[in-house]
């Protein structure tokens, strides 16, 4: 791959990354420090921009700008997340993608260009359930770690 195939590729992604994210909005709602050097633990609240009704918290390590300095790796958080959602008023279904594959809700970048956070929404019809997935996204190779959580969509 050539020096202006790989820039393409760089500005497909950045442009990929921006679309997505403009999917929902997650606000910082907690933040615990873990070590001496600054990493934390940010917390995230995410409700879903097409079910009214459903907030998810998102956990996710964020590494300090010393941490970055001295393992030498500048441009990337680790892929370990969490993921809790729950009913926060009454739901109402929008417009959502029914399919197995299920719809990104959210995402945001973890590393310059090549890796993302993300929620994916999935409709378990037969269980009348919304699960939503976190998982990273990278380009060059899949991450193996993810957490589920789900929203049953019936009523006592």
């Amino acid at each position: 791959m050539g020096k202006i195939s790989g820039l393409k590729w760089a500005a497909w992604g950045a442009v990929a990354a921006l679309g997505l994210a403009a999917a929902a909005q997650a606000e910082e709602v907690g933040r615990v420090g873990v070590d001496w050097v600054g990493n934390d633990i940010v917390i995230e609240a995410l409700a879903d921009p097409k079910v009214a009704g459903v907030t998810c918290h998102i956990s996710y390590f964020d590494r300090s700008l010393w941490d970055r300095v001295s393992k030498g790796n500048w441009f990337e958080d680790p892929s370990n997340s969490s993921i809790a959602c729950r009913q926060t008023g009454p739901i109402v279904l929008g417009d959502i993608d029914t399919s197995a594959d299920g719809e990104v809700v959210f995402s945001e970048g973890r590393s310059l260009i090549f890796k993302s956070l993300r929620v994916t929404r999935i409709f378990d019809a037969e269980n009348q359930v919304l699960v939503y997935l976190t998982h990273a996204n990278e380009v060059m190779d899949g991450s193996a770690k993810m957490s589920i959580s789900t929203v049953p969509l019936w009523q006592r």
